[in-house]
């Protein structure tokens, strides 16, 4: 395996006007000072808790070990192909819309930042925006801001437990209150912020309203219901299967191989979040991996074959991608 194994990830928390001081359910013990609105799980410079490469970053993994950690299925050898985080929104956040890659190569950008939201956990009523509403063009949009009411012109979409959404760079979209949201997304952190709710935050609206595209593929996913693994007491729920990534929810009681490698033949890490539950992630000639909620386990592509291991029941969300082309996933509003 090239010295490597499975990677448990320390979350790095990252403080937002728009977070809260507890992370329950996730983190329910962990208690901060500071507001946190998300727990970055799989960034450039989040850090290897376990085994001999403890310490090191994705960043500094990647460019060392290239394809033997991201696999064949990355766009760049040497760049972690995705970021995950949880996301802990106790208020609204910004108004906001990422590029598509066409946009962020205009700005020196080398991918745009395309994106899905697992909800994890949601509170009745609670909502997202996603794109804008029938008939509003860049340049309402534009007026309702400086107007304050950039709300007003925005999808707003109630959200459940188990939902996936889609949010396709060159959507204006925002998260309200009352979900947990796991946010699969290509390694990008641009965003341009278009409204702030009078916040005393820098906004970007020239970039930001040259990236927003009126017609775009996002919304809630249409997706199967969760099957039967055969020869288990596992369920398989396909969450979302598109151009940048594809993830899939699994609700362990019994042991579960997978590999890093698919049908097209190619291979990808593969990002293991753990949702509910407790587990041990299991790989050939490497230590077993504790896997509880909260965590991520990042398995490098070389590992091959591997094998996730519940105590009682795990639900965890495992997150690669593709190895041949996927159009963008079929959504509804």
């Amino acid at each position: 395996m090239d010295n490597l194994y499975p990677l448990l990830m320390l979350p790095a928390f990252d403080p937002r006007p728009w977070g809260t001081h507890d992370l329950s359910p996730i983190y329910p013990n962990r208690k901060f000072e500071e507001k946190i609105g998300e727990a970055w799980l799989t960034g450039d410079d989040c850090k290897v808790a376990n085994g001999p490469l403890a310490g090191q970053t994705l960043a500094q993994l990647s460019q060392q070990y290239q394809r033997v950690l991201v696999g064949d299925a990355a766009r760049d050898p040497r760049r972690f192909p995705l970021l995950l985080k949880f996301l802990f929104p106790h208020d609204k956040l910004s108004v906001q819309v990422h590029p598509d890659d066409v946009q962020a190569l205009r700005v020196d950008q080398p991918w745009g930042k395309t994106e899905c939201w697992y909800v994890a956990h949601a509170k009745p009523g609670a909502q997202i925006a996603l794109g804008l509403k029938p008939g509003v063009t860049v340049a309402h949009l534009e007026q309702s801001i400086q107007e304050n009411r950039a709300e007003e012109v925005l999808n707003w979409i109630n959200v459940y437990t188990g939902d996936m959404m889609y949010v396709a760079g060159g959507t204006v979209h925002t998260l309200g209150p009352g979900s947990v949201i796991v946010e699969t997304q290509q390694q990008s952190d641009t965003t341009y912020r278009l409204y702030d709710y009078g916040r005393a935050r820098e906004l970007h609206l020239k970039d930001g309203l040259a990236a927003v595209k009126l017609k775009v593929a996002s919304g809630k996913v249409v997706r199967p219901a969760p099957a039967q693994v055969p020869g288990s007491n596992n369920r398989l729920a396909p969450l979302v299967a598109a151009p940048y990534f594809v993830v899939d929810m699994f609700e362990m009681k019994d042991a579960q191989e997978l590999n890093t490698r698919d049908d097209s033949g190619k291979s990808s890490a593969q990002i293991l979040v753990a949702t509910e539950g407790f587990g041990v992630v299991e790989a050939s000639g490497a230590e077993p991996v504790t896997l509880a909620k909260g965590d991520a386990v990042v398995v490098p592509a070389s590992v091959g074959k591997f094998t996730i291991r519940p105590q009682w029941a795990l639900e965890v969300l495992r997150a690669r991608v593709p190895g041949s082309p996927l159009p963008e996933p079929e959504t509804r509003m």
